[in-house]
């Protein structure tokens, strides 16, 4: 994976925990504090700055009230398959 790819990823992570926590209505405040992170943590989330850890992924999805394996799938994160 080069560097283009993991920065690609953290930017679809990002959109994807953007549009759940828009979904529940929620600030990235409430959001921060849901998942017990800084709140400038989830705003470099949600940017596509920060390479998060699975511990915080899953945080993050307790926190937005869903499962990881649907924030994933269901809000685009996995790359589409090209030939």
């Amino acid at each position: 994976m080069n560097q283009n790819d993991q920065s690609d990823i953290k930017r679809r992570f990002g959109k994807a925990v953007r549009r759940r926590r828009r979904e529940l209505d929620i600030s990235q405040e409430e959001l921060a504090e849901r998942a017990e992170l800084h709140r400038t943590y989830i705003s470099g989330i949600e940017r596509g700055e920060r390479n998060t850890s699975l511990e915080n992924i899953e945080k993050i999805a307790k926190a937005l009230e869903i499962s990881i394996a649907a924030l994933f799938t269901d809000y685009g994160i996995e790359e589409s398959e090209t030939p």
